[in-house]
């Protein structure tokens, strides 16, 4: 049986924890999920192959809670003996499963690709950003890894999504850290994470006033809007729409680069994207060599003709 930890924040499930969901099933035909309250979600988690989904009750896990998460999954993992837990590959699911194997003190393989059960275990990492894919082998009868976000795409398949409520045995020590305030709002449209289209601005925008030329084409393609690690470290923009290594990996059908050259941690972040458009003044911006299509241009000339287009095309 695989075990797999579901995150979910602020109504939603996280992508990541659906991709993991569907890995467990290529390692196991019984493929369990455990969620910290939640058991709206079990519907869809059953959707993506859950037969049963313990979901933990206890007033200290109404928000995000590490440590206290971690003794509910070694709970779970002491009664039901499972071959693999797995969760996603983000900051705050290998965090968990860090949390876990402290508890114990069994091995944990972070950001994999692909895991073969058996004697010993093999797993296939991912290093770097991606860049580079490490092959390691285990010995342990259960083996806690997390999944790299989008190397695997989440695929429904149908099953029970029975609940399975529980009351995990908590201590004071578990529940020390506690959220008292989130820095920021809820975004209210779609996340970085799962937008089918990115529009991303760097240094090239000039400021942050350019970025509105982005949030209008972000917006005629229903979009969202991204952009480099050295647009957050100047204060144009959020953290939040920071896409690469130190930001959010992410894999839409569309990402517009606009300004950004293409430094390697923003590339492990937008690599997996299926059509990548980028517009710079530098034809030998490491991002123009990999772009499907480049385009040689000052991106405050560029932008209102696409948007222009754009609005035509779509009528808006």
């Amino acid at each position: 049986m695989i075990l797999v930890h579901v995150d979910h924040d602020r109504g939603a499930v996280d992508a990541v924890s659906l991709q993991a969901l569907t890995l467990a099933r290529s390692l196991d035909s019984d493929v369990q999920a455990v969620i910290m309250g939640g058991a709206e979600f079990a519907p869809e988690l059953g959707e993506y192959g859950a037969s049963t989904v313990h979901v933990a009750e206890h007033p200290g896990l109404t928000d995000y809670a590490p440590q206290a998460t971690a003794r509910a999954i070694t709970g779970l993992i002491a009664s039901l003996l499972p071959a693999a837990v797995l969760g996603a590959g983000t900051a705050r699911g290998n965090e968990v499963l860090a949390h876990v194997a402290a508890m114990t003190d069994l091995p944990f393989a972070a950001d994999c690709t692909e895991i073969t059960l058996g004697s010993p275990v093999g797993v296939t990492r991912a290093r770097w950003g991606g860049n580079l894919l490490e092959e390691s082998t285990v010995i342990t009868t259960t083996l806690l890894a997390t999944v790299f976000a989008h190397a695997i795409p989440a695929v429904p398949s149908p099953a029970a999504g029975a609940v399975s409520a529980f009351t995990p045995e908590l201590s004071p020590a578990d529940l020390a850290v506690v959220i008292i305030e989130r820095a920021g709002a809820a975004s209210a449209g779609v996340t970085l994470a799962e937008a089918k289209v990115v529009v991303s601005g760097g240094r090239g925008m000039g400021g942050p006033e350019s970025f509105s030329l982005l949030e209008d084409l972000a917006g005629l393609l229903g979009g969202t809007v991204g952009c480099s690690r050295v647009v957050t470290s100047a204060g144009w923009r959020p953290h939040a729409e920071q896409v690469g290594q130190t930001g959010t990996k992410i894999a839409p059908d569309l990402y517009i680069a606009c300004g950004i050259s293409g430094a390697t941690q923003h590339l492990a972040g937008c690599k997996n994207s299926k059509t990548l458009i980028a517009i710079n003044t530098d034809p030998d911006a490491p991002i123009m060599q990999i772009a499907d299509y480049a385009i040689v241009g000052d991106v405050h000339a560029v932008l209102p003709q696409v948007i222009a287009l754009t609005r035509a095309a779509t009528g808006a």
